[in-house]
């Protein structure tokens, strides 16, 4: 591959822009913005500045002419919907033409019903947003896989669940104002923390009363990464895979839940049923594999995927 460009094949990745951020089809405004900057950070030269190979022009090239250009369509909602609309066309051809795709984890979501299939659709795109970048040479192929799933995902979805996507807000939006400060303000100032983690927690509790699963499972992962010792976001975590009929999975947080807190009162209620005993622990592979949504996806990591072709 050459350092300064990339592949024709590379380019036409554009043609799923959400697969080339690593994004869900159902992505609003604020998911595509922290995606972008996340992205940002992680292909920055800087980055890769002690690399001795192409690591660094490939990122810069993977940045300037793919993540740039998907951001750009994204970020304006009416382009947003053209681009959903392209992938809803190439969703319909491959159904018409009964072209099956060869991919386990297609074929996995295919026969769930509509809210099992939403949750492992949102829980699949994270893990594979979590490994896309992580070797800049097998972004390709994991780009490819995020767009199997999005066309099997749009061929499940009714068109009236992507209207011109407004975002249900559970905190509304404030205009902050800069304010100048004198000298003896600044030197008497006192800084304000601010708990994000739980803020993400009271979040997933409304989605959670709104049945918005995938939602829900999105900001309890943002609040473990800020608190990972927090017994309450992996009951509540539990308590959504267990409404999805995940087993499972609530079955590994609720026990962590229990592990960090022996007395969570969300967590007691729902060990009898799942058949956790008490002071029974967490095996820590599992609970990695839960984390990084493994448990789902680790049977369809082995062989190689076909590709669909833009």
């Amino acid at each position: 591959m050459s350092q300064t460009f990339l592949p024709p094949e590379w380019l036409k990745q554009l043609c799923d822009p959400y697969a080339v951020l690593g994004i869900s089809v159902s992505a609003d405004d604020r998911q595509i913005f922290k995606r972008y900057h996340t992205l940002a950070k992680l292909l920055h030269p800087d980055r890769y500045a002690k690399s001795y190979d192409s690591d660094e022009e490939l990122a810069m090239a993977i940045f300037s002419r793919l993540i740039n250009p998907a951001y750009e369509q994204l970020k304006h909602r009416q382009k947003r919907l053209i681009a959903i609309a392209m992938l809803r066309s190439d969703a319909r051809v491959l159904q018409q033409q009964a072209l099956c795709v060869q991919s386990a984890i297609a074929e996995e979501i295919m026969e769930m019903s509509a809210p099992q299939a939403e949750l492992f659709y949102e829980e699949a795109i994270a893990c594979y947003a979590e490994a896309k970048y992580k070797s800049l040479h097998q972004s390709y192929q994991v780009t490819q896989q995020i767009r199997i799933l999005n066309l099997v995902y749009l061929q499940l979805q009714k068109p009236d669940l992507f209207p011109p996507q407004k975002t249900v807000r559970i905190i509304p939006e404030v205009e902050i104002k800069p304010i100048e400060l004198t000298l003896a303000q600044k030197t008497n100032v006192k800084p304000l923390l601010t708990n994000y983690a739980q803020r993400h927690y009271q979040r997933a509790i409304e989605y959670v009363r709104l049945a918005n699963w995938a939602l829900a499972v999105q900001e309890l992962r943002d609040a473990i990464k800020l608190e990972p010792n927090n017994s309450n976001y992996y009951a509540l975590l539990g308590l959504v895979h267990l409404k999805q009929k995940f087993v499972g999975m609530a079955r590994v947080y609720i026990r962590q839940a229990l592990k960090l807190n022996p007395q969570d009162s969300l967590a007691l209620k729902y060990a009898h049923g799942l058949k956790i005993k008490p002071g029974e622990n967490t095996d820590p592979k599992s609970m990695a594999k839960a984390l990084s949504i493994a448990a789902l996806l680790s049977r369809f990591n082995e062989g190689k995927r076909s590709q669909v072709k833009c």
